[in-house]
């Protein structure tokens, strides 16, 4: 199989030209006429993911961050982004990411933990120029919950260990948004959605002040809410592809530890 059949299928799924402008999704090291057998799916490529596909003698890894994200001046090993990529280079090991357009394609990140979560009549937060695309969905349970019932099955389903909120000002919930990832700059498209309850990452202190008191704001965890892109990726591979070995990553894992009382 070779690299472009590969990148096609994702990139039917979710088009390189759906990304940010900031972002560096796409083929990263390797060769489009590239020969690969087997391809090890992770959140991000580090030297554990590398040495794991070396182990699985996987020759492709894709990832949902790209590990190259701003320009690198050199290669001598300083850092984990230049040893992970020496290391690919040396193993003649592809690289790959898929990240702003799995985040903004209909179906991709946020769609997917809606669906995780039971949530009906789904619907874009923050659209694009064109329909079902952009950043963030809003969605209904089947019925309301109470408020932290449903956080602490958040928690449960997303293996969330420490969950950030703001004042619980709903008692219970139905009308939920999510924005996978650091989602601060969307909770005025939550607040405008009417959702009780905005599930994201990465919020700072002062975000937890623009609830205005008619929204519950969760920090659930940036890998915790990303970590579903290893499954949307292999369901497009091995759906897509019946000669071609995908594997999840076990060594995939979140670089924030937790220390609770």
């Amino acid at each position: 199989m070779r690299v472009r059949d590969i990148t096609a299928a994702i990139e039917e799924f979710a088009p390189l030209a759906l990304q940010e402008s900031y972002d560096n999704s796409g083929l990263i090291v390797g060769r489009y006429d590239d020969e690969v057998q087997s391809a090890l799916i992770a959140v991000d490529v580090t030297e554990e993911v590398i040495a794991e596909a070396v182990a699985q003698q996987c020759d492709m890894i894709i990832t949902h961050h790209p590990i190259i994200f701003h320009p690198l001046k050199r290669f001598n090993s300083a850092s984990y982004v230049e040893r992970a990529v020496e290391e690919a280079i040396r193993r003649g090991i592809v690289l790959y990411a898929c990240h702003t357009n799995l985040d903004s394609t209909k179906g991709g990140l946020s769609w997917r933990v809606a669906q995780m979560l039971g949530l009906e009549n789904v619907a874009v937060m923050q659209k694009t120029s064109q329909d079902d695309i952009g950043f963030g969905v809003v969605g209904e349970l089947p019925s309301a919950e109470p408020s932290e019932v449903f956080m602490r099955r958040v928690m449960e389903l997303f293996g969330v260990q420490s969950l950030r909120h703001s004042d619980m000002v709903r008692s219970e919930v139905r009308r939920v948004a999510i924005c996978t990832g650091a989602g601060g700059s969307l909770i005025d498209e939550a607040l405008s959605s009417e959702a009780d309850i905005y599930l994201t990452a990465d919020l700072k202190y002062n975000d937890f002040m623009r609830h205005e008191n008619r929204i519950i704001l969760c920090d659930m965890g940036h890998f915790e809410s990303e970590f579903c892109a290893i499954d949307i990726l292999f369901d497009i591979l091995s759906k897509k592809f019946c000669n071609f070995a995908a594997r999840k990553s076990v060594c995939s894992r979140n670089p924030v530890n937790y220390m609770t009382k």
